[in-house]
């Protein structure tokens, strides 16, 4: 009787902290972002560097990549919200050593910072004009 008595205790106290999940536009993901959806988003003035550091923790070997390229940020609809979008495209070393063919990937800002990679940037990335981007070949480990 003991432990059931306990148990009721915790879920009952657990109830109100779970309120504290939710966002308060009523649905939608926790975000850690002042993540307001407007068009108003800032232009990210330093999306090379942010790049140059994301990149150097995404990529297993960031030695030697080739074939990089990137396009000026553009503003772009992704997930029903206004975002810039910066266009990469790189070739880069797999584990065994050997390079894959190039692969194209979307960086996408919010307030100005880089918030996420898009594997998959088909329709942000269409028509994208893309440009050499040499630092992205000449990054240490």
């Amino acid at each position: 009787m003991r432990i059931s008595s306990q148990l009721a205790a915790i879920l009952l106290l657990s109830l109100p902290l779970a309120g504290c999940l939710t966002s308060d536009d009523g649905g939608g993901p926790t975000t850690f972002t002042d993540d307001r959806g407007v068009a108003n988003q800032p232009f990210p003035d330093r999306n090379r560097d942010q790049i140059l550091a994301f990149m150097r923790t995404y990529l297993n070997n960031p030695v030697g990549v080739r074939e990089a390229a990137i396009a000026e940020p553009a503003q772009r609809t992704v997930g029903g919200r206004l975002r810039y979008v910066v266009c990469l495209r790189y070739s880069a070393k797999d584990t065994d050593g050997n390079y894959r063919a190039a692969r194209e990937r979307g960086v996408l800002f919010v307030d100005g910072r880089l918030d996420r990679i898009l594997d998959n940037p088909a329709e942000p990335c269409a028509g994208a004009s893309y440009a050499a981007f040499p630092e992205l070949e000449k990054m240490p480990r």
